[in-house]
């Protein structure tokens, strides 16, 4: 069967997995306007390194007229996922599908890739695949932090003898205890307007457990009960990126069969790439007959956090906010869910509080899971250009909405010495919620609904 017919040859690579992308990749015409996006073409100005190049090499590999070399695959994967392409294209590409696809082929049939790569994403894998075994690492992270160790290593030059120094920064600050969901709820203040299950996450309900706690009183304080479900588990974005589609699939399946019960309004999840992730889920298991409505269903009611709330009409936070902030979008957020307008605002009803726009503000900041452990060197260039652009701002604060972001700017900050602190968008909003809760328990059904966005493209 030829490439000229609309199929991919048989000679070729694309098997189950490209060649269910190839009508994915026919829609590319060509046109360029994901070149003004891209970061990783941003930075280069090569073909290869940009939407449409990785676009046309993977037809290539598809029909049969590119093997998987090295220089393949180094192009491929040092793509971002960050769908800024798929936001602007006017042909209906879908970057992430497609890059799901290759990066499923490549971790089967490709070439080994450097030990340090293979090793951060291994261990990522074994981390996430297990909530329990991430808390039980963390809980040493903990130790290692209060105990004095962090602090003397550092100081020693141990861990840049050990080449651990730029990893080793990127480690989250462990504060308070873990969100283990386990059916936990969160009553509303006031009359009820809703009820949500919360997607409490393995990074969030870990390292950033009292940012999940902040979005449950949130919404509480907007007159929502909140549930966290047991069972639930990481919502495998990281191994659909790193080529572990199994591994994906059957956090999916567990993570759809946790939320199916309950008649929730919506599944709220304050994490934009876990977000994203969990509203493909449908896609992700289309081809599975005992799941794939299932996993529809569950997809089509994911919302992020801020677009819960706005649709839903803020009640006046009673407290003030005195700060000068900006907004850094999360690529999955403002690209993969089309949530842009809502986060700002939210913040813009917190009394006090000032926005101020930031140049670029949905250019990857070069996290990306784990990109900035694989790709250290495009990711640095990408914090740098982030940060250069909070600087302009004049902003002392850098609002977000996903942990790795954050966790990305604060190593970032710290390691050039930039006074800036960088803030989750939920717990921006609870610190207005709190500082007054009586007032805050008062729901009088004001608040105009902010009207929302597409969220979704329809499939």
């Amino acid at each position: 069967m030829s490439s000229e017919a609309g199929s991919p040859q048989d000679a070729g690579v694309g098997g189950s997995l490209l060649g269910a992308e190839y009508e994915n990749m026919l829609r590319c015409i060509r046109c360029g306007l994901c070149l003004s996006v891209c970061p990783t073409y941003q930075l280069t100005l090569l073909e290869e390194e940009s939407p449409r190049g990785r676009i046309a090499m993977a037809r290539a590999a598809t029909e049969g007229y590119l093997p998987l070399t090295p220089d393949f695959v180094r192009h491929e994967e040092s793509c971002l996922l960050c769908e800024a392409c798929t936001a602007i294209c006017p042909a209906g590409v879908r970057m992430e599908e497609l890059g799901v696809a290759v990066r499923a082929t490549l971790a089967a049939q490709a070439p080994r890739r450097g030990w340090r790569a293979r090793l951060a994403q291994r261990l990522g894998f074994w981390l996430l695949g297990d909530v329990g075994r991430l808390r039980r690492l963390l809980t040493l992270l903990r130790l290692y932090q209060r105990s004095g160790l962090q602090a003397l290593a550092r100081r020693s030059g141990i861990l840049r003898v050990l080449g651990l120094a730029d990893t080793e920064v990127y480690l989250p600050r462990l504060e308070a205890a873990f969100l283990v969901p386990q059916g936990q709820t969160w009553e509303p203040h006031g009359p009820a307007r809703g009820r949500v299950a919360l997607f409490a996450g393995c990074v969030m309900s870990t390292a950033f457990a009292e940012t999940d706690r902040a979005t449950a009183r949130v919404l509480a304080a907007n007159g929502v009960r909140v549930e966290a479900p047991a069972g639930q588990g990481c919502c495998g974005a990281l191994h659909a990126h790193g080529g572990d589609r199994a591994a994906a699939r059957a956090l999916a399946r567990q993570n759809v069969a946790a939320f199916e019960a309950g008649g929730h309004d919506a599944v709220v999840v304050n994490a934009a790439g876990c977000g994203a992730m969990l509203k493909e889920y449908g896609h992700l298991l289309a081809d599975d007959p005992a799941w794939a409505e299932r996993a529809a269903a569950f997809a089509g009611r994911v919302r992020d956090f801020t677009e819960y709330l706005a649709a839903l009409g803020p009640a006046p936070a009673p407290g003030r906010v005195a700060a000068t902030v900006t907004y850094q979008d999360p690529c999955h957020l403002a690209h993969a869910q089309r949530v842009r307008r809502q986060p700002r605002a939210l913040l813009g009803q917190v009394p006090g509080l000032r926005l101020v726009e930031l140049a670029e503000s949905d250019l990857c900041c070069g996290s990306a899971g784990v990109y900035n452990l694989t790709h250290p060197d495009t990711a640095a260039q990408l914090q740098a250009r982030k940060l250069d652009n909070v600087a302009a701002t004049g902003a002392p604060v850098v609002v977000t909405a996903n942990p790795g972001c954050l966790l990305q700017l604060q190593a970032g900050a710290a390691r050039r010495g930039q006074r800036v602190q960088v803030r989750h968008i939920a717990d921006v909003l609870d610190e207005a919620y709190r500082a007054a809760p009586e007032q805050a328990a008062r729901d009088d059904g004001a608040g105009a609904a902010v009207p929302a966005e597409e969220t979704a493209h329809a499939r």
